[in-house]
């Protein structure tokens, strides 16, 4: 690459996620306020034929949720091919709560502010940056590359990901891994090392909802078949429940790498002082050490003195990969039999290899780009397109390469109010995205 190619790069890569973010993409569910997908995907579509590509825009359940697929064709028909992949919505945001509106891409103080800053139009952005480079100077990858962008991943992936992979399985033909988010991020150690985690593992998804059904009746009398009473102990039991530490080979590789660089002792199984030991790194570890099950919405009545015949709760549950069985058997103990369980919304723990060449070359191009770079798998407690793609037997990581400011709480900013990307920092990350799909 030129010195002139690669200033283009970099340019267009902040251009373009200030266009994207423009793009109000805010993903309401099956609400019909969820309309942006549609236009970005458009917005992608046009971008890329501007350089001679060809994508296909993908109407998944309804016009307005809209993906869109580019294979390019590497200069090794060989080995399989890797999917690249970003999600095109957002969660909404309330403007009056932030710094900068929301959806203005506004650049202060070195930084893009917006929603999906972050969470994830930057890596969007980076690969249609790489994507159209390749397309206007005839530079190629070694291996195909599948560009993928979906709709839908901030509520459920019903109308993205995974009607891709139940619909159209051929779009991912000869794919052997992909990357997506949410990896590749720097948290800085020290001045001379930063530890770059590569997401390996998800948690799983298990989205529940309680109800007691008891006889309905006059709230001055007693009743001890109350569906309230019942329930909110089934809820408070579940909510206190102490899960047991289960360490998997991801977070054990993890805790070994974080207690190198931090110089502590994390083979104690008392999660509490781990957390405490990591200081702000405890988000990141936490909820990856057990299942959780957290109460969320509570649902009865409609009149003071009128005892309800029905109550009911939703419980966010996450499992660890291996451990959904366990999960199962947990929640039906802390419930009476008076409690019906109904699954309102499940998916896969998912966990990858990181003992791979495609592992240690995210290693190694991170580490050309800073010496300092230290790359760690990781597990999230979250989900991501990551789970459809697995289920096609690819192995799925999260890189999307970004180097961030030492004092900047990364986490803080995924959801939440002031979302906001270092230009300086997506810059070096269309440079690390770019040498990774050269030589993967």
């Amino acid at each position: 690459m030129t010195d002139d190619e690669l200033i283009a790069l970099q340019t267009e890569v902040v251009d373009v996620t200030r266009d994207l973010i423009r793009i109000d993409t805010s993903n309401y569910g099956p609400s019909p306020e969820t309309v942006g997908e549609a236009e970005a995907a458009d917005y992608c579509a046009q971008i890329l034929r501007e350089v001679g590509w060809d994508p296909e825009i993908i109407v998944t359940t309804s016009d307005r949720r809209r993906g869109l697929v580019l294979r390019i064709p590497g200069t090794d028909p060989s080995p399989p091919a890797l999917v690249v992949h970003g999600h095109l919505d957002v969660v909404p945001a309330i403007a009056e709560d932030w710094t900068h509106p929301p959806f203005a891409a506004e650049i202060d103080d070195g930084f893009i502010w917006g929603r999906g800053a972050v969470d994830m139009k930057n890596m969007d952005a980076m690969i249609l940056a790489v994507a159209r480079h390749w397309g206007r100077t005839g530079e190629r990858p070694r291996r195909d590359v599948i560009v993928c962008f979906f709709p839908d991943e901030e509520a459920g992936m019903v109308h993205g990901s995974q009607w891709f992979v139940e619909n159209r399985p051929d779009l991912f033909a000869g794919a052997s891994e992909a990357i997506g988010e949410v990896g590749g991020f720097s948290l800085s150690v020290n001045d001379d090392l930063r530890l770059y985690p590569i997401q390996t593992a998800e948690k799983g998804i298990k989205w529940l909802r309680l109800s007691a059904s008891m006889r309905a009746g006059h709230g001055s009398m007693i009743h001890e078949d109350n569906a309230v009473t019942e329930l909110a102990e089934a809820v408070a039991r579940i909510g206190r429940h102490d899960w047991p530490v289960r360490r998997t080979k991801t977070v054990e590789r993890f805790l070994d790498e974080l207690s190198q660089a931090y110089g502590i002792d994390l083979t104690i199984s008392d999660t509490s002082e781990v957390l405490q030991r990591l200081g702000t790194l405890g988000m990141l570890v936490g909820a990856t050490l057990q299942n959780t099950a957290n109460p969320s919405m509570l649902e009865a009545g409609y009149k003071v003195n009128v005892i309800p015949t029905e109550a009911s709760a939703h419980i966010d549950g996450r499992f660890l990969p291996g451990y959904e069985a366990e999960f199962d058997e947990t929640i039906r103990s802390l419930v009476s039999e008076h409690i019906d369980i109904e699954v309102m919304n499940s998916d896969i723990a998912i966990e990858a290899p990181f003992e791979t060449t495609t592992f240690d070359l995210m290693a190694s191009v991170l580490r050309d780009a800073d010496p300092g770079a230290r790359a760690v798998p990781y597990m999230i407690s979250g989900g991501t397109d990551a789970k459809a793609l697995t289920r096609l037997g690819v192995d799925c990581y999260g890189f999307s390469p970004l180097q961030m400011p030492a004092d900047l709480d990364y986490w803080r900013l995924f959801h939440g109010v002031d979302e906001r990307v270092p230009v300086d920092g997506l810059q070096f990350g269309v440079r690390v995205l770019h040498r990774f799909l050269m030589a993967c």
